[in-house]
């Protein structure tokens, strides 16, 4: 940021006093300074518009304006030719209608360029395209959530991650807000960004692209997904939505989440620790490592306790997936703080190998 100041400061000064010294349209010195400077500003300040524009737009309005000086060129010999003695309303014309075709052509190639498939050009423009691909967007939420860090450490995420700066604001603004919750979030949003640029297998790009006139984040993430026709990282439930709806690709880390559950089916026997009492008689609530509830049926007088369940049914809804089965202390056992380090099939097999009697399993007060 510091170094495109620097060069364009210099830029600014070198054409104020290559005005300065030249002259230009016979002014003074400092006033022909003054226009240089002027004029530089002026190429800044398109410099800073044009950056906003994707290059299927720029390679649009390059041809278009191109094409309409071509036709302008033609015209103005067919003039020439048609009226050879007028020295006043010929040139007039001619300047007019380059400037109309100009005009015309690089409005008509901006809006027409995002038909432009530069892979099919392959070379240059392939490459650009495909670098920009594999660009990910991060948007705040998950940057707090945190998991992207994990995810991106087990190598399955390629390609460079980009972080907006509008986004880098909002997180700063989260961290130093006066709530000690929302403060603590963003704290860890930070922390989560350090741990990631510091993997070496992975770039991270904070790009300085805004969008003033538009004032939600959410819509900013999707237009900059558009300029560079890239996927945003998120778990925002409605983000996802919106940006589907604009035509935007999302890789939701929830859905990602709910992919990676464990797959069981009825009828398997798994080994669930109950924590406490479930809502009907009688039922008993477990959680798996990944937070999936586990509701059992006869299993209230087992809480606190490591337990084998018989799978009854599988419910997936909008919030995740809920696992129902059933306990019976007739089959099923009731294991100890060591035997429940042990997986449930691993556990049948050492089971195998004990005497009969201290197979029984241990079960509570009948009631």
């Amino acid at each position: 940021m510091i170094d495109l100041l620097v060069i364009r400061t210099f830029f600014v000064a070198v054409l104020a006093c290559a005005a300065f010294f030249l002259h230009p349209f016979n002014l003074d010195g400092p006033v022909a300074a003054a226009v240089g400077a002027v004029v530089g500003a002026g190429v800044v300040v398109f410099e800073f518009r044009i950056r906003k524009v994707s290059l299927k737009k720029l390679i649009g309005a390059v041809f278009g304006s191109i094409l309409g000086i071509l036709g302008a060129y033609l015209i103005s010999l067919v003039l020439d030719h048609a009226v050879p003695d007028n020295k006043t309303t010929v040139p007039f014309i001619e300047v007019a209608l380059l400037a109309w075709m100009t005009y015309c052509g690089l409005v008509v190639g901006a809006a027409k360029g995002d038909m432009l498939n530069l892979a099919a050009l392959g070379g240059l423009f392939g490459g650009d395209g495909g670098s920009k691909h594999s660009f990910k967007i991060l948007d705040t939420s998950v940057i707090i959530d945190g998991r992207i860090a994990d995810i991106v450490e087990t190598g399955f995420v390629d390609g460079a991650l980009v972080i907006p700066q509008f986004v880098l604001h909002e997180l700063q603004l989260v961290a130093d807000s006066s709530d000690s919750m929302k403060r603590n979030r963003g704290r860890r949003g930070l922390d989560v960004l350090q741990r990631i640029q510091k993997m070496p297998q992975l770039t991270v790009q904070i790009v300085e692209e805004d969008f003033p006139n538009v004032r939600e984040v959410d819509m900013k993430l999707i237009e900059l997904a558009k300029v560079y026709a890239c996927k945003i990282v998120t778990n925002d439930f409605n983000l996802n939505k919106v940006a589907q709806l604009h035509g935007v690709e999302v890789l939701n880390i929830n859905e990602l989440a709910n992919a990676l559950k464990p797959v069981v089916l009825p009828g398997e026997v798994m080994r669930v620790f109950i924590l406490k009492e479930g809502k009907e008689y009688n039922q008993g609530v477990a959680y798996l490592d990944d937070g999936t509830m586990v509701v059992v049926d006869n299993a209230r007088k087992m809480i606190s306790k490591t337990i084998d369940i018989a799978v009854t049914s599988v419910l997936q809804t909008t919030a995740g997936k809920m696992i129902f089965g059933r306990f019976d202390d007739r089959i099923h056992a009731v294991h100890t703080a060591e035997q429940s380090a042990l997986p449930a099939k691993e556990q049948t097999a050492h089971d195998k190998d004990r005497p009969l009697r201290e197979q029984i399993p241990v079960t509570g007060t009948g009631s």
